[in-house]
């Protein structure tokens, strides 16, 4: 492994993120060659959590961008402030009330030259209303219109947006610039650090896919799911961080609708540590089972005289 990316390995460490080397080198790739990296797994495997800790180790905002069905490019990208706007017009329609008003007081030269004016004031008002200072700028425009380097883009879970939305990606990912008619192209000064994240509810277009790097992460093996407690969950017991992996990991290679991820994981961990519990039994586990089954059919599937065997399987594997 090379210097730079074990550096970076003991950095996400730190951040509490245990990463096996194919994880830390796609995240330094994507950063030292600025391209996109798509992240693909199960839910609940730690693919949101490397953008999070990206942007700790960096120092700067997470600009996070969740994707769901119907998202359209205002949402993404930017949007006019039309409460601003509104009331700029209508301070400008006072203020050219009262210059009629004057007009009146004056001659035909005079109310001539107020009415070249008043032509004059409302280009300058369009140009001001639909200037940068009346621009919301929401996650896509604000991560390429950061002045400073480093900052982290996370697109979360972009399989539950529609194809179109991802064809508009292509040009923001591709040149990090986006075309508003009424300012035109603006270009990033530097690029962000983008992660994608897609839990393949549908399939990712191959357009997008060719502008990224590719990243699987897979449901950790046992030691490093143990490890993943442990530092995760401070104070946990030894033995407890053992028998809550071993098992979670057979429950996954049970035919369930939602098998629970690292994420519950933890919750589990958690859970039982704040009910003082530094053992595993049948009972505990039935009492806590919503901390990692998401499901009706799987919670009933289990309750049928599943948890016990489960349970003596995990305390004396």
């Amino acid at each position: 492994m090379r210097p730079e990316i074990r550096r970076l390995q003991g950095l996400m460490r730190e951040q509490g993120y245990v990463a096996e080397p194919s994880i830390v080198t796609a995240v330094h790739l994507a950063r030292a060659m600025e391209k996109p990296l798509l992240i693909e797994g199960d839910a609940g495997v730690g693919k949101t959590e490397i953008a999070k800790v990206m942007a700790a180790i960096r120092g700067t905002e997470l600009i996070r961008l969740q994707c769901y069905e119907g998202l359209d490019v205002n949402t993404a990208l930017y949007e006019w402030n039309y409460q601003k706007q509104l009331l700029r017009l209508r301070i400008a329609a006072d203020e050219r009330g009262a210059h009629e008003a004057d007009a009146h007081e004056t001659d035909a030269h005079e109310t001539d030259a107020h009415a070249a004016d008043a032509h004059a004031d409302a280009d300058d008002l369009e140009d001001l209303i639909f200037g940068r200072g009346y621009l919301l700028e929401r996650p896509l425009l604000r991560a390429i219109t950061r002045p400073d380097a480093g900052a982290v883009l996370l697109i979360d879970e972009i399989d539950r947006a529609d194809e179109g939305f991802e064809a508009f990606l292509l040009e923001v990912l591709s040149d990090f610039q986006v075309t508003i008619p009424e300012l035109g192209t603006i270009r990033a000064a530097h690029r962000p650090l983008v992660l994608l994240t897609s839990n393949r509810t549908r399939e990712i277009g191959d357009a997008l896919r060719r502008r990224c790097l590719y990243l699987y992460i897979e449901h950790p093996p046992f030691e490093k799911e143990v490890e993943i407690v442990r530092t995760k969950v401070p104070g946990i017991a030894e033995a407890l961080a053992i028998e809550i992996t071993h098992f979670v990991q057979a429950l996954r290679k049970r035919s369930l609708m939602k098998p629970p991820g690292v994420a519950e994981t933890l919750d589990w961990a958690r859970a039982l540590i704040t009910l003082h519990r530094d053992r595993l039994d049948a009972e505990i586990v039935g009492e806590t089972l919503g901390c990692l089954v998401k499901d009706r059919h799987d919670m009933r599937e289990l309750e049928r005289g599943e948890i016990a065997a489960l349970v003596g399987a995990a305390v004396h594997p």
